[in-house]
């Protein structure tokens, strides 16, 4: 199908979302906590939690146990809200996209007013949770996120741009960011490249998933790249940003962040994800095995960058003791002896540094 005739869908798409949606029709059946779980895109809010985690871990400052509990679930929370309150204005496009129809509203399992509520009133608590728990800046920023991906992606640039998931993709790469500003209290260098790691992955990642999908956004009057611009430039920008995504993830290392270790790792899986980038640029129109390979390999790239960024850590942080590499120059100040001095120095004479320990309790 050639991009004109998507174009015409695209219009119909328009057209059609502009009816009422069917959500307004009497629920199906009584709503289980399942459908209100699923409202908050569990897979999603999983990835955002894991890269607070990370910022909060690799930050300097220490948190005691029971503050870093409650503000990585403060930060799920604002993850969950998020989600929650982008299906209540996506009940219209849900329905009509055969990936959401499944989705809580579309099957009238719960109603928008009541997933409305639902996210504000987790919003809510999430916001209190992590200004109670840390401090005022990582709540004002867990509230700008919040509003940045409900308001600025989902209600403006979603439907009007093809540039709506590389600006609203700046949300969901500033989990890392409220993490360390958690434990920190303010925003360094190092949370920033993580910010940017993620933010290059972002288009790459949802691009391959559109162009497997491009009727599907179509039909929605979704503009996704792959809808408004087609195939061939839609591969290309993948490109471009693959190798971007390469560039930045190496900054935690040139930093002195991270380690070799990380440095050598994050090369690897970046060599992988830019090879893929140019088997999909370089494969035909009718090949669909090219995009799923990325968007597949995607999730786990990012995993294993940041888990690498964790364990080079030490876990940071949220464990007894700090890394014992932290020595190297440029590295943020990791070396010093916690409280729990004792339990280091008996792992030290056990032949044991601090990211040995972190692998054998993973």
């Amino acid at each position: 199908m050639n991009v004109k005739s998507i174009a015409g869908q695209l219009g119909e798409g328009r057209a059609r979302l502009a009816l009422p949606s069917n959500s307004v029709r009497p629920l199906a059946g009584r709503w289980s906590v399942s459908d209100f779980v699923a409202l908050t895109k569990p897979r999603v809010m999983m990835l955002a939690v894991f890269t607070a985690f990370v910022g909060l871990s690799s930050a300097p400052s220490r948190l005691d146990p029971l503050t870093a509990f409650v503000a990585v679930v403060g930060i799920a929370a604002g993850a969950g809200a998020a989600g929650a309150l982008n299906m209540w204005y996506d009940a219209d496009i849900d329905a009509v996209m055969s990936r959401t129809a499944m989705r809580p509203i579309p099957r009238r399992k719960v109603s928008r007013f009541e997933a409305l509520l639902f996210g504000l009133v987790l919003g809510g608590f999430a916001v209190m949770a992590l200004a109670l728990a840390t401090n005022r800046t990582a709540a004002a920023l867990l509230t700008s996120t919040i509003i940045f991906y409900v308001l600025v992606y989902t209600a403006w640039l979603k439907r009007t741009t093809r540039q709506n998931i590389v600006i609203g993709g700046a949300a969901g790469a500033l989990p890392p960011v409220i993490g360390w500003v958690a434990a920190t209290g303010e925003i360094g260098i190092e949370p920033l490249a993580l910010f940017l790691i993620i933010f290059l992955w972002t288009p790459p990642h949802f691009w391959a998933l559109a162009l497997n999908r491009t009727d599907d956004y179509a039909r929605a009057g979704v503009p996704m790249l792959p809808v408004v611009a087609g195939r061939t430039a839609t591969t290309r920008q993948i490109l471009i940003y693959s190798g971007l995504l390469v560039v930045a993830s190496e900054l935690p290392w040139v930093l002195g962040f991270a380690g070799t270790a990380y440095g050598a790792i994050a090369a690897i899986c970046g060599a992988l994800f830019l090879l893929l980038a140019f088997q999909l640029n370089r494969s035909s129109e009718a090949d669909r095995r090219a995009a799923h390979r990325l968007f597949v390999f995607s999730i786990p790239y990012l995993f294993m960058v940041f888990a690498t960024l964790l364990i080079d850590h030490g876990g940071g942080s949220l464990w007894p003791m700090r890394s014992s590499h932290d020595d190297r120059p440029g590295a943020s100040v990791h070396a010093e002896l916690l409280p729990q001095h004792l339990l280091h120095r008996q792992l030290l004479q056990r032949g044991l540094t601090c990211d040995t320990a972190c692998l054998l309790w993973f």
